[in-house]
């Protein structure tokens, strides 16, 4: 009797035994946080490199217009003189208050750099446009950022600088009067005209 009684309880103390044995696991062995080391006298510590989130942010410096930039588009003067043919190639279309070039653009892009590549004595003006919400500055700046960003996709097909030249126009010379969307998506465009037998 007092063997199989025995014989119960033994596998009962193994269960408890081994419940213990978990519980000891995972509580005991818990995940230790890393403590910061105490300086000794005389050592010297350098500061941690803060979190990327603790960073702080670097505000974009607003882009100056210089008082040049505002006359030219006053005047109405291009950086070249010459017999000069508009409309060629397709306006490129940007998003409201952005200079980044699309797909669709890219692709006049590529055309204007063949042209250019078979017609070594030509140049191309790249005019900047926006619509007519901010103020006139602001929008001289958007507009010349308009056609570098056009001129710096043609540099990276291979044309040399000096044959592309940029200038904005801002809001001064609207394809489109009406202030709905559909009519300021007109006027935030690059514009291309070929400037012939310019070296």
């Amino acid at each position: 009797m007092v063997i199989k009684l025995t014989q119960e309880v033994c596998p009962m103390k193994r269960f408890l035994a081994c419940v213990a044995i978990i519980g000891f696991v995972m509580f005991g062995c818990a995940e230790k946080k890393a403590v910061a080391p105490i300086p000794q006298p005389g050592e010297v510590t350098t500061p941690s490199e803060p979190k990327e989130a603790e960073k702080p942010k670097k505000v974009p410096v607003t882009e100056q217009v210089t008082e040049q930039q505002i006359a030219k588009v006053e005047s109405g003067d291009v950086p070249s003189k010459g017999e000069e043919i508009s409309g060629m190639f397709k306006d490129i279309y940007f998003d409201y208050d952005k200079y980044e070039i699309n797909e669709s653009g890219k692709l006049v892009l590529r055309s204007v750099a063949d042209y250019l590549t078979k017609n070594s004595a030509h140049k191309i003006l790249i005019e900047g446009h926006c619509d007519d919400r901010g103020t006139s500055e602001y929008n001289l700046a958007l507009g010349d950022k308009r056609a570098k960003s056009a001129k710096d996709f043609l540099l990276s097909l291979g044309v040399v600088s000096s044959r592309a030249e940029v200038i904005s126009y801002g809001k001064e010379k609207p394809l489109c009067s009406e202030r709905t969307e559909e009519c300021w998506a007109k006027n935030r465009r690059a514009h291309f005209v070929i400037l012939k037998g310019k070296k």
